[in-house]
């Protein structure tokens, strides 16, 4: 829970908090807080490697101290098929709406970069479905699956995880 302070330094950070790329220096703080959620199934295990591999596809919040208060990242399986991932928002910043901030970051850079479509494996299906995403299934994601199988196979059969899919406007190009 937070304590009055926290919530006191996000409230009057909340705006103008901007979502941006991930730097070199974040790579630490973004394992951090991405593998805090791990344990409970919310997020995958990140590790460094991985976070160093795909750091142009993370976007983040920072608080007023500088402080890594919230990430996404997106990662390509195709041209054509990209997931969101490691959505993670530290939990004395929960409940301030960055959550839906990161959502939009994501479906931006996956517009600029021309996918037609974004998926992501989330417990979180009011954010999603709030944030205009349909509920799916993993079956039409068989890369997705896939995945699963080579990380852990525990993956495909904790709880039920909700497959969400929004398709994307790109972005017109200049011609």
């Amino acid at each position: 829970m937070a304590t009055d302070t926290e919530t006191a330094a996000v409230e009057s950070s909340a705006w103008p908090l901007r979502v941006e790329h991930a730097h070199d220096d974040d790579v630490p703080e973004i394992v951090a807080l991405n593998n805090m959620f791990a344990p409970d199934g919310l997020t995958l295990h990140r590790s460094e490697a991985f976070v160093v591999s795909h750091l142009a596809d993370y976007q983040v919040v920072r608080g007023a101290d500088g402080k890594l208060l919230g990430q996404v990242a997106l990662d390509e399986y195709s041209p054509s098929l990209v997931e969101l991932v490691s959505l993670a928002v530290a939990p004395d910043a929960q409940g301030h709406g960055l959550g839906q901030r990161l959502i939009t970051a994501a479906e931006k850079l996956a517009m600029e970069r021309g996918y037609p479509e974004l998926f992501a494996i989330s417990l979180a299906e009011p954010l999603f479905l709030r944030m205009g995403f349909h509920e799916s299934t993993i079956l039409r994601y068989p890369e997705k699956i896939a995945r699963y199988r080579a990380i852990s196979r525990s993956e495909l059969s904790i709880g039920r995880k909700f497959c969400f899919a929004k398709k994307l406007t790109p972005f017109p190009t200049a011609g």
